[in-house]
């Protein structure tokens, strides 16, 4: 299973950096075992900059979560807080065997109308969602994009 997650650029960059090694979120996707999960960066940039492995994830309170991998967050302990108020539970997505694409892809080669998911959304980047003169461009995309960012 493959998700797409919404995330801002300002995160994307912590996660390509490697400060941040934890993606924390309110709700969580289903079967999350062998799951990848590809980075939508939001707006300025909107595209999918990268896959990662997303087979671990952790679930807690919030307060519980943050003892755990708030150093490894990237953010601060106040803005962690202010996202998770009034939260009972919290996950932390561990962020395993990144691959950050050479080229950006155009979320457009994946969906026919696509809206940025709020949180997430489930997501095939070979699916037959696209008209055929758009879904070999995708694919190629796709396989040319897997290269990584030493």
């Amino acid at each position: 299973m493959n998700v797409l997650l919404s995330i801002k650029p300002k995160y994307t960059e912590l996660i390509k950096s490697g400060l941040k090694k934890y993606e924390f979120r309110r709700k969580i996707f289903k079967n999350s075992a062998g799951c990848k999960v590809f980075i939508y960066s939001t707006s300025p940039v909107k595209k999918i900059t990268g896959v990662f492995d997303a087979s671990i994830i952790h679930e807690d309170s919030p307060y519980r979560i943050w003892d755990m991998f708030g150093e490894y967050s990237g953010i601060s302990q106040e803005e962690y807080f202010r996202y998770f108020k009034n939260c009972k539970t919290a996950f932390a997505i561990e962020i395993k065997n990144l691959v950050i694409f050479d080229k950006p892809h155009d979320p457009s080669k994946y969906f026919l109308e696509f809206t940025p998911p709020q949180s997430y959304r489930y997501f095939n980047p070979r699916q037959n969602f696209l008209p055929l003169d758009k879904r070999s461009t995708a694919d190629e995309s796709y396989a040319r994009g897997l290269s990584v960012h030493p």
